[in-house]
């Protein structure tokens, strides 16, 4: 297997029905023996490193990496039946009504989960140089300043944006999901915590469990591989519930809002979950 160049990009990767210990090599990068399948899901959330992503095969293979950009992490998987990302994809280019599948999401999640869908930003605000600038063009082209939590993600936004802009191919691909619809569509219940709490990480991990057995040792390994500066916990958690969506809700996930609407650019303006797989004693 082909290891990371460097030590804090490392890949961790595992079957389900035999887990292998962890291997460090000379490089300082962490592997696990691999399972694999030909159908395969993935999901993806932002981290301090770029992108970390997971990986679940249909032969019950599972394989979680880090990628330094989103370039970088479709031509590994440009051929996975879908990739589900925590990132807004696509963006009003002016005007004051927002994305709807934000408004729906918020409605969906409720108090005090609602927080957690930011405003998307207008394109051309992606591509400024500092965050007065980004709020500027934002309030030009929408009525509204930036948040620093918008901020702070607009980079990834830009990344995909440019990605899907640029390949057709991608496109029919990668599709945006929000963390807390896909625990809410599990669950039957948006989630009580905040996940930067305790409570809140072991709610979620709970809910995993009970659709993805796996879970807890997917962690273990995932929290022994990276740094929790590199990594945290809520975005394992996250690229996981992403991962899991896909791979059950397969070819029937369903759209937020149900008539996605297009940007500009032709790209959809939607968010997906699969609303087939609830359990709700966890």
């Amino acid at each position: 297997m082909r290891k990371a160049k460097h030590p804090s990009l490392r890949k961790v990767t595992a079957t389900l029905e035999r887990e292998a210990p962890l291997v460090e090599g000379d490089n300082g990068a962490a592997t696990i023996v691999v399972g694999g399948g030909r159908m395969r899901y993935v999901g993806a959330d932002g981290c301090k490193l770029g992108w970390f992503a997971v990986m679940l095969a249909a032969d019950g293979g599972w394989e979680a990496e880090v990628f330094p950009d989103v370039s970088s992490l479709w031509r590994k998987y440009s051929s996975a039946s879908v990739i589900l990302i925590d990132i807004p994809i696509g963006l009003r280019e002016r005007g004051h009504e927002e994305r709807k599948c934000d408004r729906k999401a918020r409605e969906l999640l409720g108090p005090p989960r609602a927080s957690s869908v930011f405003p998307a930003p207008s394109r051309s605000a992606i591509h400024a140089r500092s965050y007065r600038e980004a709020g500027d063009i934002n309030e030009r082209m929408t009525g509204r300043r930036l948040s620093l939590q918008t901020w702070s993600i607009i980079p990834k936004i830009r990344e995909v944006d440019e990605l899907l802009l640029s390949d057709k191919a991608a496109r029919l691909r990668v599709r945006e999901i929000h963390p807390e619809i896909c625990f809410r569509a599990f669950a039957g219940h948006s989630m009580k915590h905040s996940k930067k709490r305790a409570e809140g990480r072991l709610e979620r991990t709970r809910v995993l469990q009970s659709i993805y057995p796996a879970t807890p040792g997917m962690l273990e390994h995932a929290r022994s591989a990276y740094r929790r500066k590199e990594v945290a916990t809520d975005d394992i958690l996250d690229a996981l519930v992403a991962a899991a969506t896909g791979m059950l809700g397969g070819q029937r996930l369903v759209s937020i809002p149900e008539a996605p609407e297009f940007d500009s650019r032709g790209l959809r303006m939607e968010m997906v979950y699969d609303p087939y797989h609830t359990v709700r004693d966890y």
